[in-house]
């Protein structure tokens, strides 16, 4: 079926990166992120995933980072090197790698920060659907941020999210140092998310096999480039998504780390 661009919610022009004027990261990046779908940015660190989400929501600015090429089109306008405040008025939320809640609050504080940029208006049924989504929550909520689990913080910085009502949500590395377990969980939330409340989510994770479980569409990003996409069970099935990405060669079998380590030279699309 032909997309229209009106089912287009977020779209990257040949978009460029530059640190302090000096350090290019991005080199001409383009990517369409559709309404109401889960898309997936794959790669290994330093690939320039994270990037591509702050030149999303605006937080290059403070690190001193700019688009200076390209543009980027949200909702039919254009949104590059906005400040982060203005994009996030306009419904774009970014998690951040990392999972930063304010530890000296508690729990349920820490939600309702998520309520600073709909001031004034009722916020009590945005956090009893936060504890829906996530109920380990509901015990813990006068429990002080600070004395959460990996897994709690986790929950927590993605609820405070979903109470600021994002149309676009940029969740960075949801499963970084999380148990296989928990991840499992994170990832079914994040689908129940997607589907039930109709929220456009951009997913940036190393952990390809479970993100390409839940995305309808992914890209491989390396050094800075986009250098493969298409729907996310087709990437699944790609020989080099299953070497590089998944761990598994071509005859199905896990590879170690001595069989990949020098995989960059054998890249194809490099």
């Amino acid at each position: 079926m032909e997309e229209r661009p009106e089912d287009t919610l977020l779209q990257l022009n040949n978009i460029s990166v530059v640190y302090s004027d000096v350090i290019q990261v991005l080199k001409g990046v383009s990517l369409k992120v559709p309404r109401g779908r889960i898309v997936s940015l794959l790669g290994s660190n330093g690939a320039g995933k994270t990037t591509t989400l702050k030149a999303i929501s605006g937080l290059l600015k403070p690190e001193n980072g700019k688009v200076t090429d390209g543009e980027i089109v949200y909702d039919g306008s254009r949104v590059q090197n906005l400040s982060p405040e203005e994009i996030t008025r306009l419904g774009i939320t970014q998690v951040l790698e990392g999972r930063q809640p304010f530890k000296y609050l508690t729990i349920e504080e820490n939600l309702k920060v998520g309520t600073a940029t709909r001031w004034l208006k009722p916020w009590k049924k945005d956090l009893e659907l936060v504890y829906d989504y996530f109920p380990p929550l509901t015990k813990r909520k006068k429990t002080l941020a600070g004395y959460c689990s990996g897994g709690e913080m986790q929950m927590l910085v993605m609820g405070r999210a979903l109470m600021a009502h994002p149309k676009l949500l940029l969740l960075d590395e949801p499963s970084l140092g999380l148990a296989p377990l928990v991840v499992r969980e994170i990832f079914r939330i994040i689908r129940r998310i997607n589907e039930e409340q109709g929220t456009t989510i951009v997913l940036v994770e190393q952990n390809a096999n479970m993100a390409l479980q839940i995305a309808h569409y992914g890209y491989v990003m390396e050094n800075g480039k986009i250098v493969m996409e298409g729907e996310a069970a087709t990437l699944r099935e790609n020989p080099d998504v299953k070497e590089f990405y998944l761990g598994v060669s071509a005859g199905g079998l896990a590879r170690s780390y001595k069989d990949v380590k020098s995989y960059k030279r054998r890249k194809r699309w490099l």
